[in-house]
Order: structure tokens, then C-alpha cells, then sequence
């Protein structure tokens, strides 16, 4: 079993990505939990990844671009993204997100996502 650990959002590593997107991310040995924030017109470019998904949004809207559809998720909505499914996002208005991997997101924990980068 991996050690207990409590945080605040307040005292993780926060990530400025680009001018529009922050994130902050706690992984334990099978998961990562991350808080995103985005502002409005912030864009994900298309990617996969071989984590499944949950992306709960706390407060304002982000659409979600599929190879066959596009998906609205709202303040208290959850999205379930399974593994390997190409995906894009925008923020609609300022978001925060609250994004959840399994397994862990190894390439973020490597900083090895140049994808968002900008």
C-alpha cells in the first residue's frame, strides 16, 4: 500500500502551460488526479492516451470533439473517455476541470506532453 497523503490544491506545483491553461496534478501509484484551468477559448489539441478518463467540470463548459460527435459538459457534468479514444477540447467559457487517469498519467508525471504546451 502506498503512503497516506493529504494536500491542498494550494500547496501542489502549479504548471502554466500556456497563456489560457494551468495545471495541477497529484499521481499515486495508479491514478493521477489533476485541476485544470482554462480560459475561455483555450483549446486541447486532438490527442489520445492509453489512461481512461473522467473530466468533471466544477465550473464553466468545455466542449469535447470526437471523430463522430462533439460533447457539451457543463459545471457538475462528468465525462467518461475510455482508453485510446481521440479527443479534443475547448473551453467555452473559463473552466475548471477536474481530470482523473487510470492508470496514471505517466507521461505528464515525465512532463513528456508537448501536445499542450505552448
Amino acid at each position: 500500500m502506498s503512503t497516506l497523503e493529504k494536500r491542498s490544491w494550494k500547496s501542489i506545483e502549479l504548471e502554466q502551460l500556456s497563456d489560457k491553461l494551468t495545471r495541477q496534478m497529484i499521481s499515486g501509484e495508479n491514478a493521477t488526479v489533476s485541476q485544470l484551468v482554462l480560459k475561455k477559448g483555450a483549446a486541447v489539441p486532438r490527442h489520445s492516451h492509453m489512461n481512461e478518463q473522467y473530466s468533471w467540470i466544477i465550473s464553466g463548459a468545455l466542449k469535447f470533439v470526437f471523430d463522430d460527435r462533439e460533447i457539451l459538459v457543463g459545471e457538475g457534468e462528468v465525462l467518461l473517455i475510455p482508453a485510446n479514444v481521440p479527443h479534443a477540447a475547448v473551453a467555452l467559457e473559463d473552466t475548471v476541470d477536474v481530470d482523473i487517469f487510470a492508470p496514471r498519467r505517466e507521461d505528464w508525471i515525465r512532463k513528456d506532453d508537448s501536445y499542450l504546451r505552448k
